[in-house]
């Protein structure tokens, strides 16, 4: 499928910033409808930050498109802060933008990391959720995050090398203690070489087929530096939750209309979770795409995630 199935660019017609405490400002906007049914956008890393694309999910007619960029991340301000910078607080600020822009209930559209956030925001406020759009599911838990770190290797070798090359032999026993020593070390000489290694690694493993373009949009200083330092940050922390926390708190949310839409290839966040997501939740809509990996550019996946958003549509 062509990226026809992506609606037309648009502009936001209203951007802004909004002051979380006295360190952090978080960069948001709004496009499509004013006067329509609000979607927000929870973007992947953590620490990946929105871009124009995101957007083009939505029916710029029917919904009011919220975009934002999570604390540390993208045109939030400071760039890759990790301190004051968990996933509970990533929830009061989905909250707090909620509150700015007086919307009452609106559907959540996520995909990696993005999902984890949506799942946990709508398990501390199912009553603000109309639908979720989930997809590439990442539930954080140890596991998943040693796969990252380690298990990829076993289908990507060659990036797996470089990523782990990036550190002495001494220290690749703990690749995330050695990584994040040097993606939070002041030196801009030290944190952007290891920024590059760890958001390129990334990068270089989420498409089924391999994407020059979307490794050079991983090598970009504020994608880079954003991503690795959030992700080291919070797979370091256990992403501030309970082990297992989302799973376990799945009746929370079981009666909101979900779509779970999986790449049956995805290295970056494989697919048995989606599937024991799925299992703990037999309600969700659960859309397997035979031929993709993790990107949310994917063909099939992209497609899925349009075709979710119209069904969403019918939602009283």
């Amino acid at each position: 499928m062509a990226s026809k199935d992506l609606y037309p660019e648009i502009e936001p017609y209203d951007t802004g910033m909004l002051r979380l405490d006295d360190l952090h400002q978080m960069y948001y906007e709004q496009s499509g409808n004013p006067k329509g049914v609000p979607v927000v956008f929870l973007h992947g890393g953590p620490g990946a930050g929105a871009n124009a694309t995101h957007r083009r999910f939505f029916d710029p007619g029917f919904y009011r498109i919220v975009i934002f960029d999570q604390r540390g991340s993208g045109r939030s301000r400071p760039l890759g802060e990790i301190r004051d910078n968990t996933t509970p607080l990533l929830i009061q600020d989905i909250e707090q933008l909620r509150q700015h822009l007086g919307i009452d209930k609106w559907t959540v559209f996520g995909g990696s990391w993005g999902s984890t956030l949506a799942i946990a925001y709508a398990e501390f406020h199912p009553d603000r959720v109309r639908a979720l759009a989930l997809r590439g599911i990442f539930l954080c838990r140890k596991s998943e995050i040693d796969w990252f770190l380690y298990g990829l290797r076993e289908l990507a070798p060659e990036a797996w090398r470089n990523f782990a090359g990036h550190i002495p032999e001494a220290e690749r026993g703990d690749l995330l203690d050695a990584y994040h020593k040097r993606l939070m070390h002041p030196d801009a000489a030290v944190h952007m070489p290891a920024a590059r290694a760890w958001s390129v690694y990334e990068g270089s493993c989420s498409t089924l087929l391999p994407s020059p373009e979307t490794v050079r949009a991983f090598a970009g200083d504020v994608l880079a530096l954003g991503l690795s330092r959030m992700e080291a940050h919070y797979f370091k922390h256990d992403i501030f939750l309970p082990e297992n926390f989302l799973l376990a708190n799945i009746g929370k949310i079981r009666k909101i209309p979900t779509v779970i839409v999986q790449g049956r290839y995805d290295l970056v966040c494989p697919i048995r979770t989606a599937d024991e997501l799925h299992q703990a939740w037999p309600e969700a809509t659960y859309q397997v795409i035979p031929d993709a990996g993790h990107s949310a550019m994917e063909p099939g996946i992209r497609a899925a995630l349009v075709a979710a958003m119209e069904r969403f549509k019918d939602i009283a």
